[in-house]
């Protein structure tokens, strides 16, 4: 299966909030024809209205893909709309968080080919990283082709297990909140440090971009860049005795924080 396919068999968003907006404006971006979408939406924003794909209309009797992007509370009154298009061809690939493979299974069919996601909010600027995991009935090609398309708003990695799909929530999925979080923080230790609030949060936001494209791009990992900036008995080093204590420093909280997040999402997961 191909983006060929796509073009010709059709394309299906059921959802079209934040992320599927996203990556509807990445997959047009990179050449997919609007006739090829079909989104299902109950409020379409503007922005999807002008884009000429089709809206609320009947749907393609066997897209290559079903792309599931509603908020897990709808998923009860979503999924029986597109349960006739399950046990074929069709690629379901779902993006919501907590509904597992099994759950979609059960509703669309034993022989459904499944994939399930976990992308993250900066997709929102083409700067996520999605994990994923097929079911057994999800070919190479199939995953391939989703793994394409989820490439269209970030990094993409894959799965060894579905199991691994909490840790992931836990360290990714959340893990933007837990940076945002860094620099409201980071900004009010500057304001408590004599800064006007505006240049504190100015340096904060700067500062955690910076290093965030740094530690992506340079060659050497993130424990040799913090060497890098650590100077013997300098600043840097002052601050780090306190920041990686492993009593009650980043060390231990943040293990607390995503084994507190996995254990919500299994929580979630098991309904």
């Amino acid at each position: 299966m191909t983006l060929d396919d796509l073009a010709t068999r059709g394309l299906v968003l059921l959802g079209c909030g934040k992320m599927g907006s996203a990556m509807l404006e990445g997959w047009l971006k990179g050449g997919l024809p609007p006739a090829s979408v079909w989104v299902t939406d109950p409020q379409p924003s503007e922005w999807v209205r002008a884009q000429g794909v089709h809206i609320n209309e009947d749907l393609p009797s066997d897209p290559a893909i079903v792309l599931v992007a509603v908020k897990p509370q709808m998923m009860g009154d979503a999924l029986p709309s597109i349960q006739a298009l399950g046990n074929g061809t069709t690629l379901f690939v779902s993006v919501a968080a907590g509904t597992t493979i099994a759950h979609f299974e059960s509703v669309l069919g034993a022989q459904t080919p499944i994939v399930r996601a976990m992308p993250n909010t900066p997709a929102a600027v083409g700067k996520g990283i999605t994990a994923l995991i097929g079911n057994a009935h999800a070919s190479d090609a199939q995953l391939a082709l989703a793994e394409e398309l989820l490439q269209a708003v970030g990094q993409t990695v894959r799965l060894e297990s579905e199991a691994q799909m909490d840790a992931v929530t836990g360290v990714s999925g959340s893990g933007p909140a837990y940076v945002f979080h860094l620099i409201e923080t980071l900004a009010k230790a500057g304001e408590a440090q004599g800064l006007a609030p505006e240049l504190a949060m100015t340096l904060a936001k700067a500062t955690v971009a910076g290093a965030g494209a740094l530690a992506e791009t340079a060659v050497e990992d993130p424990t040799q860049l913090r060497v890098n900036v650590t100077s013997p008995n300098g600043t840097t080093q002052a601050a780090l005795e306190v920041l990686m204590n492993e009593t009650n420093g980043f060390p231990p909280l943040l293990k607390e924080a995503v084994a507190a997040a996995t254990h919500r999402s299994k929580e979630l997961s098991n309904g």
